[in-house]
Parts: C-alpha cells; structure tokens; sequence
C-alpha cells in the first residue's frame, strides 16, 4: 500500500503494510482523495524526524465491513474523512462513524471533497444564522467558496470577498453571487442592504497572512455580530472595537463534533442523534445530499484528476499565488470510478 507523507519538510511516496478490517470499521479501496492545500503545505512545512501522513478527505468502495458496521456492505460507494484514518493513501481502514454512502448522481471525484465540506458547513453553522440574515465571507478558497455557495442556497444574504479578482469571478461563475475585490464596495453595498447596521456575521476564510481582517470584521459587524475565524488567521482584535459592539468571537474546529475525541473516532462510536444533531460525520453526509441535490457545485475547483505520482507538480502548481484551480484529485490506478471516467 502506498501513501504520501512528509518528512524534514520533504513530500514524498512511502509504502506500508496491507490493511485488514477491524469491528466497526470499513476497508475502503480510494477512487480519490483531495488535496487540502494550505493545511497540508503547513503540515509538511513542520514536519520533523517523524513522517506526517498527508489528507484528511477521499472517496471510493468498500472492500470489506466490519463487525458492527451493519449500515454498509462490500461494494458501497462511500464519502471518508477525519486524519489519521483518511489520507492520500490507496486504501484506507475507516471507522464508521467517518464514512458516509454516496449516490449514484454524485461522482466519487465530488464526494472526495466530503471532509472539506464538512469543515465548511461546520464553520457556517458556528455563524448560528437563521434565514434572511446577512453574512460576510472573506477569503475564496476553497471553504469561502463552499461557505458561501451553502449561506446562499440557506436563505442568507451574501457578501463575499476575495483581494484576488479570479478567485472572486471564480464564485461568481458557480454560484451566481454578486462578489467583490475591493473591500470599500463592499462595505458600500453591505451598508445599503443592511440600512447601516452591518453584517450578522463575518467569516474569516484567508489565510494566516490577513491577520488584520480579524479586526476589520469588527467594522462590518452589526451590534453583537457574530466573528468567526473559520481559516489560519492569527487573531487581532481591537479591545475597544470589541466592546463598543460587545462583539461575538468564534472559532471553527475542524468538522464538527467528534472531531479529535477518541470515542467518536477511533472507538467509533456515535453521539445520539438526539443530543449532538451535527457531528463531522452527519457534515459530511449533509454535504453529500447537497450535492445530490445539485444545490452546490464543486467540480470547478479541481482540474483533471492525476496519479498520486503526480504530487511534486501539484503541490507546486497548488501553492502558486493565482492558481487555477482551489484542490485536486489524486487516483490510484484499478480503484479509480471507471464509469465515471467514461463519461
């Protein structure tokens, strides 16, 4: 089994030992995984003596259903995430809590995005908006772009903006959405919708080098607005900004609850539904019926799918300031979807 990781700053292939399934777990051969591209250029940044195993979100089939996993059976496409259980690796041993099925109308390529969806619907639900509030949306990579595709197709007032004019046109063209690149048009435009009282909430997608949008979020902010760091931003924050508006500050973790509890996770087992409505693997289910639903649109964030081989150029073309493209698809040889390839 291959997989990739990083060691010394270093990305590179390295081989493993065969999986077997365990209880309550699922052996699943990956059709695709994506590529996360901030999270993993950072993790491999920090890497040490020890190799850090890269992604978190892929798709592909069951191959084998373990005790206590009773709601799949071999054969099932499936929607997987949550490091270290998921990764850019050719078959991945999943607990069930972490897997959701995916439909027949939604292609494994867009169900591989599954654990980016999660984070982006996690961090919009941290908003706690309801339906006709106005939102601002800062940073479009990839989960400013999905925060506002859902805010949107949830009944919410958008107001998304990126320094980038691509990556603004970029969720114009998905989406619909009036977008901004110049941040006094948009103040100007939130203003008029809002009758001069600002946002109910802001979103801080970017990344750790606009540390100054935390407190610039504050200007957008009606009274008691809502600030939620959802991307890699230091926070900074003007105390007497912050109290002149008694400001609301939040921060999202991850895919929601679940995420890093050893219970949840490795012993897989779920919270009751009654009491944990959303944990990170009913996000990632949530965004897979979106999909389903044709509520939201992902494949213009990725390019043409390529070998895990392929890497070194990914990673490269990834990091370049304007990319194309926001993620990518990384396939692994007899595991790849061919009837979707033949389409």
């Amino acid at each position: 089994m291959n997989y990739l990781g990083a060691q010394n700053g270093q990305i590179k292939i390295y081989e493993s030992e065969d999986l077997s399934v365990i209880d309550n777990y699922i052996l699943v051969d990956v059709s695709y995984s994506a590529v996360s591209p901030g999270t993993e250029n950072t993790m491999s940044q920090g890497s040490q003596e020890e190799v850090v195993r890269l992604g978190y979100s892929a798709s592909g089939i069951v191959n084998s259903v373990g005790n206590g996993a009773d709601d799949f059976k071999v054969g099932d496409r499936v929607s997987v995430y949550g490091a270290p259980y998921v990764g850019h690796r050719s078959q991945l041993l999943v607990p069930k809590t972490l897997a959701v099925k995916v439909p027949e109308s939604v292609s494994l390529k867009d169900a591989s995005l599954g654990g980016l969806g999660a984070i982006a619907i996690h961090g919009l639900r941290q908003g706690n908006l309801r339906f006709g509030e106005i939102c601002v949306v800062v940073g479009l990579g990839i989960y400013g772009q999905l925060i506002a595709q859902i805010a949107h197709n949830a009944g919410l007032v958008v107001f998304a903006l990126n320094r980038s004019a691509s990556r603004a046109e970029l969720l114009h063209e998905v989406s619909g959405l009036k977008t901004y690149s110049d941040e006094d048009e948009l103040e100007k435009d939130l203003m008029l919708a809002s009758g001069g009282k600002g946002a109910d909430a802001v979103f801080l997608c970017a990344g750790s080098g606009a540390s100054y949008l935390t407190d610039k979020s504050i200007d957008w902010l009606c009274d008691r607005g809502k600030s939620v760091i959802v991307g890699d931003i230091q926070p900074n924050y003007s105390r007497e900004k912050m109290f002149v508006k008694e400001i609301d500050i939040r921060i999202s973790r991850a895919g929601g609850p679940g995420r890093y509890n050893t219970s949840y996770e490795k012993d897989a087992v779920d919270y009751p539904y009654g009491y944990v409505r959303w944990t990170e693997g009913r996000n990632v289910g949530e965004f897979i019926r979106l999909l389903e639903a044709k509520r939201i649109k992902v494949d213009a964030y990725y390019d043409m799918p390529t070998p895990i081989e392929t890497y070194p150029e990914v990673y490269r073309t990834l990091s370049e300031r304007g990319a194309s493209y926001l993620t990518h698809c990384f396939t692994y040889g007899k595991n790849q979807d061919l009837e979707e390839e033949k389409v």
